[in-house]
């Protein structure tokens, strides 16, 4: 079944921030549209949740004021990942009062990511 409110991220490069929460997430697509030629729209499925990513070659830089939280089986395992796959590390991860093991991190655009790990 499909989340009830999806994030969606708009981006200049789609190909790489795909193959970013992929390679990073385990993101599984699950739609492309179109479904053949340039695509302007992906939905991937990470755990229970979906995202969709939108292709705008005119996307303007600026500030965010979106926050994606995943979570993650092992925040200190993923961190060597974020800079191989085009992300930046914020810190390193800390654990949290709440019961998290939490990591700041930017995705290839540069929109916030907090990688969590429950402890």
């Amino acid at each position: 079944m499909p989340s009830s409110v999806q994030p969606m991220i708009v981006s200049r490069d789609l190909p790489r921030l795909a193959a970013f929460y992929r390679d990073l997430c385990g993101a599984v697509e699950t739609e492309r549209v179109p479904p053949e030629g340039p695509t302007f729209f992906v939905s991937l499925r990470i755990g229970d949740s979906d995202l969709g990513l939108v292709s705008d070659a005119d996307a303007p830089d600026g500030a965010q004021r979106m926050l994606l939280s995943i979570a993650v089986p092992d925040v200190d395992a993923l961190l060597p990942r974020v800079s191989e796959l085009g992300g930046h590390v914020e810190g390193p991860a800390n654990d949290m009062p709440w019961g998290q093991r939490v990591a700041h991190v930017q995705d290839p655009d540069g929109n916030a990511v907090n990688l969590t790990q429950q402890i």
